[in-house]
Order: C-alpha cells, then sequence, then structure tokens
C-alpha cells in the first residue's frame, strides 16, 4: 500500500464505518489530467443470528456523499480526480492478511510488484497466511509470497460453482468434439 494510499484509508475509514459499513481498500490511480479514488466497501462480518445483508446502491451513494465531502475538506489529493464507490463484487479485491485469511481454499489472480521465482503474475489457490507471507497452491507444488510485495489481488468467481457459466451445447456453432481447423469451409472462396 503506497503511503497516499495509507493516508486516504485513515482519513476516511471512521466516515464510512459511521455509515454502517466498513472500507475494505482504497486503490489511488494516478494519470495525466486526472487520478482515479476507488474506494471498495462492504458490510462487516456478520453477527451471530442476523441476517446476512449486502452492498446496496444506497450504500454506494451515501459513503459517495459523505466522503466526497470530507476529501474537499481535507484535501489529500491535489488536482483533479474521480471517485467512485464499489462494493467488493465477485471478483473480490484482496488488501490485507485478514483478507487472505478469509478467503483460504479459494483462487486468487495476483500481481507481484517485483519479480519472484521469475513470475510478476500467478494465479493459484490460497492455501495459509502466515509470519506476513501468502502461500498459494501452484503448478503442482507451493508458491510463497510477501504481503509486501503483492501489489494487486483478486478472488477468482468459480463461475461453474455459482451456475453461471456459459454451457456448451453440441449442436450449432460447435465442432462436435472435432479438433479446430484453419482451413475455410467447403464451397467457400479463399485467397491462396
Amino acid at each position: 500500500m503506497s503511503e497516499k494510499t495509507s493516508e486516504i484509508v485513515q482519513l476516511l475509514a471512521p466516515t464510512v464505518e459511521s455509515l454502517g459499513v466498513e472500507l475494505l481498500g482504497v486503490e489511488y490511480l494516478p494519470a495525466p489530467g486526472g487520478a482515479t479514488l476507488r474506494l471498495y466497501i462492504d458490510v462487516p462480518a456478520e453477527a451471530a443470528g442476523q441476517p446476512a445483508r449486502t452492498v446496496t446502491i444506497e450504500d454506494c451513494e451515501a459513503v459517495s456523499r459523505e466522503v466526497s465531502a470530507q476529501l474537499d475538506v481535507a484535501d489529500p489529493i491535489s488536482g483533479n480526480y474521480t471517485l467512485e464507490v464499489s462494493s467488493p463484487g465477485l471478483d473480490r479485491p484482496l488488501f490485507s492478511g485478514e483478507h487472505f485469511l478469509r478467503f483460504i481454499g479459494q483462487q486468487a489472480k495476483v500481481g507481484l510488484k517485483l519479480p519472484q521465482d521469475g513470475r510478476r503474475r500467478l494465479q493459484g489457490t490460497i492455501l495459509r497466511v502466515a509470519d506476513g507471507q501468502v502461500v498459494f497452491a501452484l503448478d503442482g507444488g507451493e508458491f510463497t509470497a510477501a504481503l509486501d510485495n503483492i501489489d494487486k489481488a483478486r478472488l477468482v468467481p468459480d463461475w461453474e460453482a455459482l451456475g453461471l457459466a456459459p454451457g456448451k451445447k453440441p449442436g450449432k456453432g460447435m465442432n462436435s468434439g472435432k479438433q479446430p481447423s484453419n482451413k475455410p469451409a467447403a464451397g467457400k472462396p479463399h485467397a491462396e
């Protein structure tokens, strides 16, 4: 996490929590002509006996209003920027060791700040988190990355388990189990 991002998290977390949601993390993306400040919010972990709830558009709007006013007063970002407030979504970003711990056993895509074992990017199953390290199942073995070397990480949704994977129906448009061919279809003109 950059120094600017840490400063923004410390500034905004109490405001976000006062609205009944928690600040999962912040992405600050500077760019010529205007930066983007993206806040990810989530509902706090369910208390025993309370029904599960998700982030609503109303939550995002309320956080945007309050945070925007606070940013105008504190002015931690010089120049123009766009404020975005979002729920974590199915491909939830992972910002801390606690986030990795919560999703042990799930797939994550990870980008590293510095190359490690010849890799800058990886996708593997989160196995464990300890001593500032995250261990992933990767290529039949284990890969350990230091939390402070992880630039970005997101869960990889299991679309099939969610029932959202596109169905493959043999027939029209499918090759009925045959290998794809680069040959032109019979009777179609082609350049030689």
